[in-house]
C-alpha cells in the first residue's frame, strides 16, 4: 500500500482517519479427549471515518484496495467541508510489543501437545471419576495496525504490532445428578512464551480439583454479610461495577447516568483509587496508540475516593471540550472506534491481606469471581461467585457453590474499608456494541462489610 496515494483523503471534516489492519490467528478447540475444532485464517482491511458538527460518517473496506478506498471516500464525504491537506513529512513511526517466541513459528503438534497434556492433567487429579467434561482452547491472534489522523489540522500517524495469546480450561464435574463447574483462564499480550510463565497443565488441574471440591461443598448461605474479595478474585467487580460506567459515551448518551457531573466530588472510600492503563507491560488490554491515534497514558479514574475523569475517545473527547485520554479501541477495522477500558485495577492500599481474613468473624471470601449483570443506570450488579468460602473466627471454614454477590456499584465502593498491600489480576474479553477486546482487571484484596449473599 502506498500511503501517500491514499493520506489525501484525509481532508474532509472537522476529523477524518483512515484505520487499516492486517490479522491472522488460530484457536484450536480440544474436548473430550480429542480436537474438536481447528480455525486458523487471515484478514485485512481499512476503515474510513470522517466527523463534521457531531456526525459521524463511517465505512469500511476488506482488503487493501486503493480504487476502493477513494470510491468509499467520495460517498462519505458528501456534502462536508474540504480542508487544505496537512504537511505529512517523514517516516511512520513503527512500534513493535515484545515477543520471545512468534506462536506461528510453532508446530501444530507442540500446540496440540499442550492440549492433550493439560486434558490428561484434568483427568488425573482426586476424584476424576466425577468429571464429566474438559473443554480447553488455545487461541493465537497477530495484529499489525496503520492509523493515519488528522484533526483541525494536526495530523499523526503509527505503525503497531499486537500479539495476543490465550488459554482456558473449563471443567464439568457431576455427581448425584448435580453438575459444578469450574474455569481458568491465562492470557497476555505476548508470544508462546506465554506458557514459559503459566504451566497449562498445572491450570487444568486447578479448574479440575475446584469443580470435585464444589461437588463436595455445601450450599452458600444466604443473607447479609461481610464479604472479602481476594486478590486472586481479579477485579471483575471493579470492571463491571464502575469500569463501564466512566465509559464518556454512555455518560453522554445517559445511559450511565451514576457518575455523570460528579467530577470532583466523593464516589467512593478515602482508601480506593481506581487507574486504568493501556502501557502496563505485557498486560492483555495493553497498546501503545489507541485505535485513533491517541498516544496511550495512564489514566486516574478515582483517586482516594474522588471521581477524578472518564475513559475518552475522541468523539466523546470532542463533546466534552477536551483532548482524548486514549481509550478509543475497536474490535476490527470494520468497526468504529468507541471509549473502552484497557487495564483497570485499584490501587493496592495500607493493609495487611491476612490481618483483613482475620477480621471478619463470619463472612463470606471470594476467591474467584464469575460472571454477572451490571444495570449501568442504577449500578446494581449481581454476580456469581466461581470460588467462594465461608470465614469463622477470622479463619478459612469450607468451601461452598451456588454463592451470588448481590449489591449497588456505587454504594459497595464506598463502603469498602481495607484494601490489601497485594494485587492480583484477570484476563477475558470485553463485549460493548457488538465489539470485543481484550482486557485485564486487578485489585488487591478488599473488605466489604456487609453485602447481600444470595444462594441456590
Amino acid at each position: 500500500m502506498d500511503w501517500k496515494k491514499i493520506i489525501p483523503l484525509l481532508t474532509y471534516g472537522d476529523y477524518s482517519e483512515i484505520y487499516s489492519e492486517e490479522s491472522s490467528g488460530l484457536h484450536i478447540s480440544y474436548e473430550d479427549m480429542k480436537i474438536e475444532e481447528v480455525e486458523s485464517g487471515e484478514s485485512s482491511g481499512m476503515g474510513l471515518r470522517y466527523v463534521q458538527d457531531g456526525e459521524t460518517r463511517f465505512g469500511h473496506l476488506d482488503g487493501w484496495d486503493e480504487e476502493g478506498l477513494k470510491h468509499l471516500s467520495q460517498g462519505l464525504s458528501e456534502g462536508l467541508k474540504s480542508l487544505p491537506p496537512a504537511d505529512w513529512k517523514g517516516a511512520v513511526p513503527h512500534f513493535r510489543h515484545p515477543v520471545l517466541v512468534d506462536p506461528a513459528s510453532v508446530p501444530m503438534d507442540a500446540k496440540v501437545k499442550i492440549l492433550s497434556d493439560a486434558d490428561r492433567s484434568a483427568r488425573s487429579v482426586e476424584g476424576k471419576e466425577w468429571i464429566r467434561q474438559v473443554s480447553i482452547s488455545y487461541g493465537e491472534r497477530s495484529k499489525k495496525i496503520h492509523c493515519f489522523s488528522v484533526e483541525d489540522q494536526a495530523h499523526s500517524c503509527y505503525h503497531e504490532e499486537r500479539v495476543f495469546m490465550v488459554f482456558a480450561v473449563t471443567v464439568v464435574a457431576e455427581k448425584d445428578g448435580i453438575l459444578q463447574t469450574a474455569t481458568e483462564v491465562a492470557g497476555s499480550l505476548c508470544g508462546f512464551e506465554l506458557f514459559e510463565w503459566e504451566n497449562p497443565s498445572r491450570i487444568a488441574a486447578v479448574a479440575a480439583r475446584r469443580a470435585i471440591q464444589k461437588l463436595r461443598s455445601p450450599p452458600a448461605p444466604v443473607g447479609e454479610m461481610p464479604v472479602i474479595l481476594e486478590s486472586q478474585a481479579g477485579g471483575t467487580m471493579i470492571h463491571e461495577a464502575i469500569g463501564h460506567s466512566l465509559e464518556a459515551d454512555g455518560i453522554q448518551k445517559g445511559i450511565s447516568p451514576v457518575y455523570a457531573g460528579k467530577i470532583g466530588t466523593v464516589v467512593a472510600s478515602e482508601k480506593i483509587s481506581v487507574f486504568d492503563d493501556p502501557t502496563l507491560p505485557s498486560h492483555r488490554g495493553s497498546f501503545l496508540f489507541d485505535d485513533e491515534g491517541t498516544k496511550a497514558e495512564r489514566t486516574v479514574l478515582v483517586e482516594r475516593g474522588v471521581l477524578k475523569n472518564f475513559l475518552y475517545d475522541r468523539i466523546t473527547a470532542r463533546k466534552d471540550g477536551r483532548p482524548s485520554n486514549g481509550h478509543g479501541r475497536r474490535e476490527s477495522y470494520s468497526h468504529k472506534p468507541i471509549p473502552r477500558m484497557s487495564n483497570t485495577f485499584v490501587l493496592s492500599g495500607p493493609d495487611d491481606p491476612q490481618e483483613i481474613l482475620r477480621s471478619v468473624q463470619e463472612g463470606l471470601l471470594v476467591r474467584r469471581m464469575g460472571g454477572g449483570q451490571v444495570n449501568p443506570v442504577t449500578g446494581d450488579f449481581v454476580f456469581e461467585v466461581e470460588e467462594g468460602y465461608l470465614l469463622r473466627g477470622g479463619q478459612i471454614q469450607t468451601m461452598v457453590r451456588g454463592a451470588s454477590l448481590l449489591g449497588n456499584g456505587p454504594q459497595v465502593l464506598r463502603t469498602i474499608d481495607l484494601v490489601g498491600k497485594d494485587m492480583g489480576w484477570g484476563v477475558g474479553t470485553c463485549g460493548k456494541d457488538g465489539q470485543g477486546v481484550p482486557v485485564s482487571d486487578g485489585q488487591p484484596t478488599l473488605r466489604i462489610p456487609k453485602l447481600l449473599i444470595g444462594g441456590q
